[in-house]
């Protein structure tokens, strides 16, 4: 609402929302963060009616991104009996950055970056049952790592953490810093003119 009302009368701009494949599927010990998700979305959409609704050509997207390597999961707040972890694929803070610009440049309505991004939402969306049965079944373990949680793990949940922080979690091993879904959505448009131009040459030839 902040950057809308400076937005709105200039009557250009782009707001990028960075929500989460959570927005559209959520998960076992993530009911807040879940519930959170859902209302942006909820309320991203409503204003982009209300946007087209008074021909604004401001434009607002969002961004649902997969797990990622950030240090939430040192200092978060935890009753789990093993150290949180994202669920996996784990992608690198690059590529949900990337996309997040990427999407401030283009005029997208939403911007899903990594496989399990897709595969979560297309699996609500098609086979939601089937959705809470594997959730329910794995997504405990998926969110444990196999190392107890330290007695002295800091926790970020009343005060900072003290200490100089960067952008990468504790899960280099684990993460990948590319994303082909994100690599194809980007250039979507120059794919769409190969094909049409593979499909033109094939029709031609068989003239």
């Amino acid at each position: 609402m902040a950057a809308l009302k400076r937005m709105l009368p200039r009557d250009r701009g782009t707001i990028v929302q960075v929500g989460s494949a959570l927005a559209y599927r959520a998960i076992p010990l993530q009911a807040p963060y879940c519930a959170a998700k859902f209302a942006i979305r909820g309320f991203t959409d409503s204003i982009r009616t209300e946007l087209i609704h008074d021909k604004s050509r401001v434009h607002i997207t969002m961004v649902q991104l997969p797990a990622v390597n950030t240090p939430q999961f040192n200092w978060c707040d935890t009753h789990l009996p093993n150290h949180p972890q994202p669920v996996a694929p784990i992608y690198q803070p690059e590529v949900p950055a990337e996309a997040i610009v990427w999407a401030s440049e283009h005029r997208r309505r939403e911007l899903w970056v990594g496989r399990s991004t897709v595969m979560a939402i297309l699996a609500n969306k098609l086979v939601p049952r089937l959705a809470d049965w594997y959730l329910g079944k794995t997504g405990y373990t998926s969110q444990q790592t196999t190392q107890p949680v330290p007695p002295d793990r800091p926790s970020n949940l009343y005060e900072p953490v003290r200490g100089l922080h960067a952008t990468h979690g504790i899960f280099d091993d684990k993460a990948t810093g590319s994303s082909p879904e994100l690599w194809l959505t980007e250039h979507r448009s120059w794919l769409a003119g190969a094909a049409g131009a593979g499909l033109a040459g094939l029709a031609l030839r068989k003239r």
